[in-house]
């Protein structure tokens, strides 16, 4: 029996529709509407449509959105002033730098330089700290997308065993220390594989929940899969293929995978997502869910 779909793109409709209802009380009550600042260098295509996601999604939900569209020949001096501008601007609640940077910018410079109470995608040192703390102030977006995913299909993650493939700072790493929790979505046993894991097909057939985040189109395969796991793609690849159109010839597309070979893994697998529509709409859910949150922790601390 096929694998049941873990619906990304409804569960994130889901969760705007209740983050648009506590933005309109919030707003009510303070009259004060979250804002998202967005920086954009050069012109990736890729980052131009994220761009336009997050955009839209933040007037959607009741947020007011700052779009800085720069040119890749930007220097490092001219980002770090747009960012400590936006940093003392106390109309700005959440501050991201659209990843990646061309080159020749200090990515790292700039992330560090982003006031951690407006870091809405949690990748500055203090809030990664309260994070493995067990205390966080943001929580990383794609991470806590894919936590909130499996709480709402209720998935039980208390004791069962994760396998994280990737050690990114954006998804593998974090994603860990969330599954690592105390609490609803947590208490897992987790291992991290990478690239220099050994025998890793092996240790990913020993997950109850299998995440992979590795970047490779099509790594995971069957046979690393154990029976009745439930498994969550975060990969977006574009791959080309050959196919035989309606006039009977062979044609090169294109065509957007994850780093699970999805056909065959679902024969497997109990529970699976999709790409796309499975991890990508929720990681902007989440990063309106922080900017909320950012603008609640402004008015606090006025």
């Amino acid at each position: 029996m096929s694998a049941q779909i873990l619906d990304g793109k409804g569960t994130a409709q889901a969760i705007r529709a209740e983050i648009k209802e506590d933005v309109d009380r919030f707003v009510a009550e303070t009259n004060v509407q979250p804002t998202l600042a967005v920086i954009l260098v050069g012109e990736d295509p890729a980052s131009q449509v994220y761009v336009r996601n997050k955009e839209s999604a933040c007037v959607k939900a009741g947020m007011r959105s700052l779009m800085y569209r720069l040119p890749a020949t930007t220097s490092n001096d001219e980002l770090v002033k747009l960012v400590e501008k936006l940093n003392r601007d106390e109309t700005v609640h959440g501050v991201l730098v659209q990843l990646p940077l061309p080159k020749g910018l200090d990515e790292k410079r700039i992330l560090d330089l982003i006031d951690p109470r407006k870091d809405v995608d949690a990748f500055h040192p203090e809030n990664v700290g309260l994070i493995s703390q067990g205390r966080p102030r943001f929580l990383p977006c794609t991470p806590y997308g894919i936590q909130q995913l499996l709480i709402r299909y209720k998935i039980e993650t208390a004791g069962k065993r994760v396998v994280v493939i990737g050690r990114s700072d954006i998804v593998g790493k974090p994603m860990a220390l969330l599954m690592l929790q105390k609490g609803l979505g947590g208490d897992a046993t987790v291992t991290v594989c990478h690239s220099r894991t050994t025998n890793l097909p092996e240790i990913a057939r020993e997950a109850d929940i299998l995440i992979a985040a590795i970047g490779k189109a099509e790594f995971v395969t069957a046979d690393m899969v154990k029976p009745g796991a439930v498994v969550v793609d975060v990969g977006m690849n574009r791959v080309e293929r050959e196919i035989v159109n309606e006039n009977g010839e062979t044609e090169i597309v294109s065509k957007l995978v994850g780093d699970v070979a999805f056909d065959e893994v679902k024969e497997v697998a109990s529970w699976i997502t999709p790409v796309p529509g499975g991890v990508g709409p929720l990681t902007v859910t989440m990063l309106l869910n922080n900017t909320l949150k950012g603008a609640r922790l402004q008015v606090q601390g006025r």
